[in-house]
């Protein structure tokens, strides 16, 4: 990426933002799924400076077991402690890793990007989970992998039942929504709060993020066949249904359910609509009903007209630009380009660039790209 490089760095100019790293990643075949989630991680600021953080605290524990956790804050301290401003990196034993540890990902074939995001959120708290209750039952054990696995030790709470430890993967990405049912007959309304790490909405043609939440948190009616079993009527009762959003996340992250299963066809489809996505976005379908707001720091885009091949590429805003990442090549965009990737309006469209996932910052947070 030489030449691309020094085009990035002279487009950049004297506005290069001091102390950043813009690197390509190499694509060790069809591992571009893998390549655009990493680096909307790297510009997700307060979840990089805790990884730099952890590895920081963590170098001299001497030949502790690789994991994924390990591998990931070795390629992020790897980028933003390289001399040159531009370049590229081969996240190799990041991707060695992946692969051994889940055979999903060992093959060739054309994987999703959502799925690994998932993943590896999960696996990084396990770890994490993992050496905080190692620290605590081994009081020799030096205390930055507790302190910084599990942040301030009220994190668990007193009770029966044993509570996770709040790792800083669930203070950046964890939100919490509550399913109420209430009863049509007695109006008792039940609410079963479930964490989340990110939020799947459905989508329709010529639709924004507002209107697919809007759905995600509208009433549902159950009735006939559906009926809710009330614990207060002990019987089966009409019922009306919703999901709310009982803690929003520090970072919102968003997966726009592209690939839909058609029963005609027997397979799963591309739905390539239009969803418009807000450079800046209110949350308002909260539990306190009160609007938070969201600014857009990072997109994972798909590229192809099918579920099961095409391409993946992100693009990123850091220090006020936007950036376009296409495995090893890095490019400066303009910051109305970003709409290129909302869909087509059209069924049939020669752009196949649609944006899959997207990463919103709160405007609350003290951490800012």
């Amino acid at each position: 990426m030489g030449a691309a490089g020094s085009k990035l760095e002279k487009a950049l100019g004297d506005q290069f933002p001091e102390g950043e790293r813009y690197f390509g990643l190499e694509n060790f075949g069809n591992t571009c799924y893998c390549n655009s989630v990493l680096q909307a991680l790297y510009f997700c600021v307060p979840f990089r400076e805790q990884l730099l953080e952890y590895y920081a605290n963590n170098k001299n524990i001497g030949d502790a077991e690789e994991n994924l956790l390990t591998c990931l804050a070795d390629l992020f301290t790897q980028i933003s402690s390289q001399k040159k401003k531009t370049g590229v990196i081969a996240p190799k034993r990041f991707v060695q890793r992946l692969k051994k540890q889940n055979e999903l990902f060992r093959s060739y074939m054309h994987q999703d990007a959502h799925e690994f995001l998932n993943f590896l959120l999960n696996e990084l708290v396990d770890i994490l989970e993992k050496e905080a209750q190692a620290a605590k039952s081994d009081p020799e054990t030096s205390s930055p992998t507790e302190k910084t696995a599990n942040g301030p030790k009220n994190g668990q709470l007193n009770g029966v039942r044993k509570e996770p430890l709040v790792t800083w993967v669930h203070k950046n990405f964890q939100g919490i929504l509550t399913n109420e049912t209430k009863c049509l007959r007695c109006e008792t309304v039940t609410a079963r709060d479930e964490t989340f790490f990110d939020l799947s909405l459905d989508i329709e043609q010529n639709s924004s993020i507002t209107s697919c939440l809007k759905n995600f948190s509208s009433t549902e009616t159950l009735n006939a066949e559906d009926k809710f079993f009330c614990d207060k009527c002990c019987s089966l009762q009409e019922a009306q249904k919703r999901m709310k959003i009982k803690k929003p996340p520090h970072i919102l992250v968003i997966h726009l359910k592209r690939f839909k299963y058609i029963e005609q066809l027997g397979r799963y489809k591309k739905l390539s609509y239009r969803v418009v996505f807000p450079l800046e976005l209110k949350l308002s379908n909260t539990v306190e009903d009160a609007d938070i707001e969201y600014s857009l720091f990072a997109v994972v885009v798909h590229v192809g007209s099918g579920p099961n091949h095409g391409h993946y590429v992100s693009l990123v805003k850091s220090h006020n630009h936007w950036l376009f990442f296409d495995d090893e090549n890095v490019e400066m965009i303009d910051e109305s380009a970003v709409q290129t990737f909302f869909g087509s309006a059209q069924e049939y469209s020669s752009n196949t660039d649609h944006g899959y996932i997207l990463f919103y910052e709160s405007l609350g947070a003290s951490n800012k790209s």
